[in-house]
Order: C-alpha cells, then sequence, then structure tokens
C-alpha cells in the first residue's frame, strides 16, 4: 500500500477528503497526529495554513508583527521532510503555505506580506486570472486565492509556472530536472477544475 505523508490542520480535512477517497489504496499519514517513518513514504503533500516561523526564514524580519499564527513544531517537521523526500525522487505536491516552505528549504525567500491576495471572494472563487510559461503541464485560466506571503527569490532548481496577471505575484513553480515537484500559491483543494493536477500526483504516489 502507497503511503503519502502530509502535515493538515484539522478544518482542512474535509477539503482533501474526496480527493484522498479517489485513491483510497493511498494511506494518508498527518504528522500533526503522531510520528511518521518517512523512510516508508512514497509522496509529500505540503497544505496550506499558518506563516513560516522568522527563525526558519532565509532573510531578515523587519516586523515581526507582519508573521501570522507560525507554528514552528510544523515549519521544524516539514523542513526536515522535504529533503528525505527530494533526496529518494518522490512526488511533491505543495499547496499555498506548501509552496512558500518548498522555497524556503531550497534556499528561498518570501515576500512578507503583498496584498490584494486573499479578498473575500477570491477564497472559493476562481477569479483571479494568471499567466503561464510556455510547457506548464498544469494550467487554469483563473484561480482562486487566499495568501499574504507569496515566492520572493526562488529556491535553488525552482522555475516559475505561472504568475498572478495583474501583479506578478508567483503562482506556480516546478523543480527543475524532477519527476514531480510542483508548488501551487492558490488552493486546487478547493475546486474540482484541479482535479487533472491531484490525479497526476495521485497516480504518481501510487506508482
Amino acid at each position: 500500500m502507497p503511503n503519502l505523508a502530509t502535515w493538515m490542520r484539522e478544518k482542512d480535512e474535509k477539503w482533501f477528503t474526496p480527493f484522498f477517497a479517489k485513491f483510497p489504496e493511498i494511506h494518508v499519514h498527518d504528522a500533526r497526529k503522531g510520528e511518521i517513518d518517512m523512510e516508508k513514504m512514497d509522496g509529500l503533500l505540503l497544505t496550506g495554513g499558518s506563516d513560516n516561523a522568522p527563525e526558519f526564514l532565509r532573510q531578515e524580519v523587519i516586523d515581526p508583527k507582519l508573521i501570522e499564527e507560525a507554528e514552528p513544531a510544523r515549519d521544524h517537521w516539514e523542513l526536515e521532510a522535504i529533503p528525505k523526500i527530494l533526496g529518494r525522487g518522490l512526488p511533491v505536491l505543495a499547496i499555498c503555505r506548501g509552496i512558500q516552505v518548498l522555497n524556503v528549504a531550497l534556499g528561498g525567500t518570501l515576500k512578507i506580506d503583498i496584498p490584494g491576495h486573499r479578498l473575500p471572494e477570491q477564497k472559493d472563487h476562481d477569479i483571479q486570472a494568471l499567466r503561464y510559461a510556455r510547457g506548464a503541464i498544469h494550467s487554469f485560466a483563473c484561480v482562486n486565492s487566499s495568501h499574504h506571503q507569496a515566492i520572493d527569490q526562488l529556491g535553488e532548481g525552482l522555475e516559475v509556472e505561472a504568475w498572478c496577471a495583474t501583479d506578478d505575484i508567483i503562482e506556480q513553480v516546478r523543480l527543475r530536472d524532477y519527476p514531480f515537484a510542483v508548488g501551487v500559491q492558490y488552493h486546487p483543494e478547493r475546486g474540482q477544475i484541479y482535479d487533472p493536477l491531484f490525479d497526476d500526483f495521485f497516480s504518481r504516489v501510487e506508482r
């Protein structure tokens, strides 16, 4: 049975349950609920959540008050899990906070506070237009949006696949020359248009 590692907030479980149900043979291990043997994992799902704690960032934080509800224990686990999974060439899907922590793990930095990306109408509706780099495997004309931080300087090996069409905030990245490590700043778990992205990821975990 394939094993998938994650750290997921309780309130997010309802969003991911329909996608997990499509792949019942994959056993999901949530590090929030207990220890995980990463050597037995076949993939890593980095989900949304709070900001990265300042002590784990690769930059000086001028105004710490901009960091919202940091969870250092989660940061520590995810930053240890990422290199273990990447070192084995296993699939990674990083969502919202996930794309940020993936970028930090690879040596990148973050924009600590950005405007206009978590308006109420954007949270659950796919209305934020994107522009894509040529060659992006998964693309969506418009996506949802609920974040106040974003990638600034790219981590080593990451390449941008999509930007917000109005302000060029990075919305999707891929790890170059790697089987499957994709990060998205939007929330694909909240909409049916994103099924191809999840199907691709979970199918790779199965294999």
